[in-house]
């Protein structure tokens, strides 16, 4: 080939250097790398032709008819007689540059020899006249060399003519012997005449990084059953002759092989199918069977409607290759089984609702899942909403009824814990992913989001790799197979790695409103009088209202050594007031008193039969609008309207926010500083020369320290006891808690600040409180919130 392609340059050695020439054959050689025929001589020919109109001289004269044996490369023009032994069928092809072509092979004998002959698109309608066993004679053929050996190409003014007399004498005699399938061996070429039982799906495979497809056909005869595999372009074979199950064919010049120790078949480069009304048995379904009935078998066909569906898994083989698994469940009306899917058959476009039936499958034990599955393998059929079995098909529509998405509304109604539900709703809320450590040491990803739809919302818990996903406030999903549980008397939902969030379109939105109608709904306030109708701490409510009071932050530790804050807040609006926890990031927020506030999605606590509620990292605190903060009643008005002014004879133990004044007639001041464990806030005591908290069980190297005076107020009326906590104890003494503890811990003496308190006794004080009855003492008895003067 290389002395073949110098002698073309020669031709054109004045006109282009052998390096340039030698070039722009490797540049055109990547153009038709996909054209089996075009080798580097053709190629040369082309470029040379390019610069001279010289005609090749070729080395047979015009039509000379050579034998076989004696062809060799570089002829051209010549013609070859023979007898037809195998054609195959024709394949599609496209070049790099875009240009489609067809090419199609026959195999010729002669009495010297046998060789491949090729045809290219406009030659191979020639061929709709001849078939296997014909003699014929082909002109103005070229050779050139093959994949195997010597190839003889037909030109664009080929010819094939059939040949009958003398030149057919002592050719070889063509034998169609066809061979049934239960005699096929291994490492055989045979013939079969067949039943097409079951087509699988196209599949792909990857060889030396080179990707490829192959499909396999099912065949039977009256003797027994085998498959035939058609690799890469001979795929394309079952669309061109337009076979379907239930296809009588026949197949020429098949391979027999071995492999896991059964004997299939693969489908030659020299081989055909032919599709035509044979006499084989005829075709007939397999019998569907009843989940219900599934026990350990091969080769069943169920049929079922896809109840649920899981993500696809992928992993690793021991090659270091990768492949993917996905499990689908199937129900009829007798039950369910899991349907396993691998690889490519894990992107088909399965959805819940889809009736499946599965052909060639195997069913096995499945020990995971303690009951039966069925294992999918390369050579199963899989149908997706199959036309037929119209009268099964009606029975599964019937159930497939009760797989539709429930409503949220209808969620909270559900009584079990633990059922799987669809819902299609919008991202309303997302809160940030928190790590977490599981009992076995591993660690684990949580986030909470919040969905609505038009009948309500509803929390949810995505759990690893689903807190992983993108997805961002406003979109509309479906999501499958989550699972119920119940917090405090409400349903949440879990969605773990069996649950599937799909994304759908606004097409797709039907009724469903868009985000900001559902957020007007979902987040519009209620009066505070109306948080007494709260039957559960996981309700969500929201309240428009303005600050009355504002207490310190409080710093604490949690049991897990965390540090967290909380600060107290009073709201009121024209019907109420009620106080709010703001949590950690929350309770520093810049807030005044008598600034107004809406508060989003607060949960409800409920503390000595009152509601309260806990502002934390799920809920939005954001500036009403200025009419909604218009319409609240001023501070003045809000305070005049609340805070009802009582005498103490008119005192009862429900009372909450009264203003009550009086003179104080008796002050305690013998102890006014005691220790609090910094972790639980409760009281510790002084053993052995340590503080222990017996609520943590633990000792406390240095407390907290809380400030409570207690007093005695009298009006005209009667007496009651006050006691003053934190802040309103500090401004009734004008001394700090620090303050304080500073001086007893100076003067060693608990009472060392008596005087001071005792110097109360005969002021005047205007006080807001709260009442409580003391069963121990058997009177009510105030706490105050405020001081007012």
């Amino acid at each position: 080939m290389e002395n073949d392609v110098k002698s073309e340059y020669q031709r054109i050695s004045d006109k282009i250097s052998y390096d340039d020439f030698l070039k722009r054959i490797e540049d055109m050689k990547k153009d038709y790398e996909d054209v089996s025929f075009m080798d580097e001589l053709d190629i040369a020919r082309m470029i040379v032709g390019e610069y001279i109109d010289e005609e090749n001289v070729p080395l047979a004269k015009d039509n000379e008819l050579r034998k076989i044996s004696e062809l060799e490369t570089g002829l051209h023009d010549i013609s070859i007689t023979g007898r037809i032994m195998r054609i195959s069928n024709a394949k599609a092809f496209v070049t790099k540059k875009g240009k489609e072509g067809k090419v199609q092979n026959i195999m010729l004998a002669d009495d010297t020899g046998e060789i491949r002959v090729v045809l290219w698109t406009d030659n191979i309608k020639q061929l709709k006249n001849f078939s296997e066993g014909d003699i014929v004679k082909i002109n103005n053929v070229e050779i050139k060399d093959g994949y195997r050996s010597e190839e003889a190409h037909l030109q664009g003014r080929s010819t094939i003519e059939k040949v009958e007399g003398e030149e057919a004498d002592n050719l070889p005699e063509y034998a169609e012997k066809i061979t049934k399938i239960a005699d096929i061996q291994g490492e055989m070429q045979v013939n079969v005449i067949a039943r097409v039982v079951r087509i699988s799906r196209i599949r792909t495979y990857n060889s030396n990084g080179r990707e490829g497809q192959f499909i396999t056909l099912d065949l039977k005869d009256d003797s027994g059953s085998i498959s035939i595999t058609l690799w890469n372009k001979d795929v394309e074979i079952i669309n061109e002759i337009e076979l379907k199950e239930g296809d009588s064919i026949k197949i020429l010049g098949a391979q027999s092989r071995v492999r896991n120790g059964e004997v299939n078949l693969t489908h030659s480069w020299i081989g055909r199918i032919i599709k035509d009304d044979f006499d084989v048995p005829e075709y007939e379904e397999a019998e569907i069977m009843k989940i219900g009935d599934a026990h350990e078998m091969k080769d069943v066909t169920l049929m079922g409607v896809v109840s649920k569906i899981q993500d696809a898994i992928t992993f690793q083989r021991s090659d270091g290759s990768a492949g993917s698994v996905k499990s689908v469940v199937i129900s009829d009306e007798t039950g369910s089984i899991k349907v396993t899917l691998w690889n490519d058959d894990t992107k088909l476009d399965i959805n819940k609702g889809d009736i499946l039936k599965i052909t060639g499958g195997n069913i096995e034990f499945d020990d995971y899942s303690d009951g039966y599955r069925i294992n999918t393998n390369w050579n199963s059929g899989i149908i997706i909403n199959p036309e037929d079995d119209a009268g099964l098909k009606q029975v599964l529509e019937e159930h497939k009824k009760e797989l539709e998405p429930i409503k949220i509304e209808d969620l909270h109604k559900l009584e079990d814990e633990g059922d799987e539900v669809d819902i299609i709703g919008r991202m309303m809320e997302l809160y940030d992913a928190n790590e977490f450590q599981r009992a076995d040491g591993s660690a684990g990803l949580v986030r909470s989001v919040k969905i609505a739809d038009d009948t309500g919302t509803i929390r949810a818990s995505l759990w690893d790799d689903k807190a992983k996903l993108r997805l961002n406030r406003g979109d509309l999903v479906k999501i499958e197979n989550a699972k119920t549980r119940f917090r405090d008397d409400s349903v949440e939902l879990s969605i773990g790695k069996t649950v599937r969030i799909i994304k759908m379109s606004e097409n797709d939105a039907q009724s469903l409103p868009p985000i900001d109608e559902l957020e007007g709904e979902m987040y519009k306030p209620i009066k505070i009088s109306e948080l007494e109708n709260i039957k559960s701490e996981r309700d969500e409510v929201g309240i428009i209202g303005r600050i009355i009071n504002l207490y310190d932050v409080n710093e604490f530790q949690r049991s897990n050594g965390t540090m967290g804050m909380v600060r107290t807040v009073e709201l009121a609006d024209d019907t109420g007031s009620v106080r709010a926890s703001f949590w950690d990031e929350k309770a520093e927020m810049g807030l005044n008193r008598g600034g107004a506030i809406w508060i989003k999605n607060a949960r409800p606590r409920f503390r000595n039969d009152a509601v309260e509620l806990s502002v934390g990292r799920a809920t939005m605190v954001i500036k009403p609008k200025d009419e909604e903060a218009a319409a609240l009643p001023s501070l003045e008005e809000i305070e005049e309207s609340i805070y009802k002014t009582k005498k103490i004879e008119e005192l009862t133990e429900d009372d909450k926010n009264i203003k009550l004044s009086g003179e104080i007639i008796e002050a305690y001041g013998d102890r006014i500083l005691y220790e609090m464990c910094p972790n639980c806030n409760k009281r510790v005591e002084y053993v052995d020369d340590a503080f222990v908290c017996d609520f943590c069980g633990e000792e406390i190297q240095q407390p907290n320290y809380l400030m409570i005076v207690p007093c005695v107020i009298e009006d005209e009326t009667g007496t009651v006891r006050t006691t003053f906590f934190r802040k309103q104890a500090e401004e009734l003494i004008g001394m700090t808690t620090e303050k304080a503890n500073e001086v007893i811990m100076t003067t060693a003496d608990e009472g060392s600040l008596a005087g001071k308190v005792e110097d109360l006794i005969g002021s005047e004080i205007t006080v807001i409180a709260d009442a409580s009855f003391d069963e121990y003492n058997e009177e009510i008895r105030l706490i105050a919130k405020k001081i007012v003067k």
